[in-house]
């Protein structure tokens, strides 16, 4: 027994290099170092393990997850056909479910090789938000507060990998359920990799998980409809729809591009409860600015006004009306 105790004392004792050495009690212990926000490394997400894993996540368990709870019509997958990876989709941003329900929506063949533009200072910002992050949705960190080189060398870095990216133009959620004026990121990512751009328009989203305000209005007018769902998840449909392909003309800077992809998402915000050719014959408002139609951002009222004028959730039932 003796004999048993003086070995694995032994043992202990010498367990360096197969265990971490011992720290000097009489030294500081430097804080581990953690890197975060633009400085996580995500690479490790885009390798085969992970990609497999992610793989079988999302066909095994987000996808029906996601029928279950958020059933979607989806209209203009024959955009995507003809297209060659990889591309950028730009879409409209209501609800933290965006971006799965987007991503478990979107055909085979761009479904596991596509990564999603997230805040850095909101899903980087702990380790363990990171790690999920990257792993469940292949997320790369961006400044959405600014204009970063770094954010923008990552993101072209990953498209010019061969990989899809989807960017919500608007920078965070809607406050109010109404589209917000598009930034010019994927349009600069589209001028720079020559990649065409795919607009999206999600509707009914902020109806399965809509977004909480910070103060709660005590009466209605507050922040509108939203605050009254507590931020709790529902089971409601959505509709999910594909733009065509978009390309910067020659000679079309980042700020005119962004503007004609934020009216081809304006128009698919309309295919909702029009037809096609309806959708693209009516006139919307344009902004004298930008020349981007403005119809889409909701009408320049007060917080009750706004909100009383927002659609309802789409119908499960809903069928929409295409041209022969």
């Amino acid at each position: 027994m003796k004999q048993a105790q003086r070995l694995a004392g032994r043992a202990k004792a010498r367990r360096f290099p197969l265990a971490a050495p011992s720290w000097p009690t009489s030294v500081d212990r430097p804080d581990p170092e953690r890197r975060l926000g633009l400085d996580y490394d995500h690479e490790w997400s885009r390798r085969y393990p992970a990609r497999l894993a992610r793989a079988m996540v999302m066909d095994n368990l987000a996808r029906p997850v996601a029928r279950v709870l958020a059933p979607a019509t989806v209209r203009g997958l024959e955009h995507l056909r003809h297209v060659e990876s990889p591309v950028i989709f730009a879409a409209n941003h209501a609800s933290h479910v965006d971006t799965p329900l987007l991503l478990t929506n979107l055909p085979l063949e761009f479904r596991h090789h596509t990564v999603v533009a997230a805040a850095s200072d909101y899903f980087f910002d702990r380790t363990w938000k990171s790690v999920l992050w990257s792993f469940s949705l292949a997320a790369i960190p961006i400044e959405r507060s600014k204009v970063n080189r770094r954010s923008a060398d990552t993101a072209a870095e990953v498209i010019e990998e061969g990989w899809n990216l989807v960017i919500f133009p608007e920078g965070g959620r809607s406050p109010d359920g109404w589209t917000q004026p598009f930034r010019g990121g994927a349009a600069y990512l589209a001028r720079r990799t020559g990649r065409p751009v795919i607009p999206v328009y999600l509707h009914g989203t902020r109806h399965v998980l809509p977004k909480t305000p910070d103060e709660e209005p005590q009466s209605p007018g507050g922040s509108g409809s939203e605050s009254q769902r507590g931020g709790r998840l529902r089971r409601s449909p959505i509709s999910v729809l594909f733009g065509a392909p978009l390309t910067p003309d020659e000679g079309e800077n980042a700020h005119r591009f962004s503007a004609r992809v934020e009216a081809a998402v304006a128009t698919l915000a309309r295919e909702v409860y029009a037809d096609w050719w309806e959708a693209r014959r009516s006139v919307s408002a344009v902004d004298p600015e930008t020349g981007a139609e403005s119809a889409h951002r909701g009408p320049d009222a007060p917080a009750w006004r706004r909100a009383w004028a927002l659609d309802p959730p789409p119908a499960s039932t809903h069928r929409h009306r295409w041209p022969a």
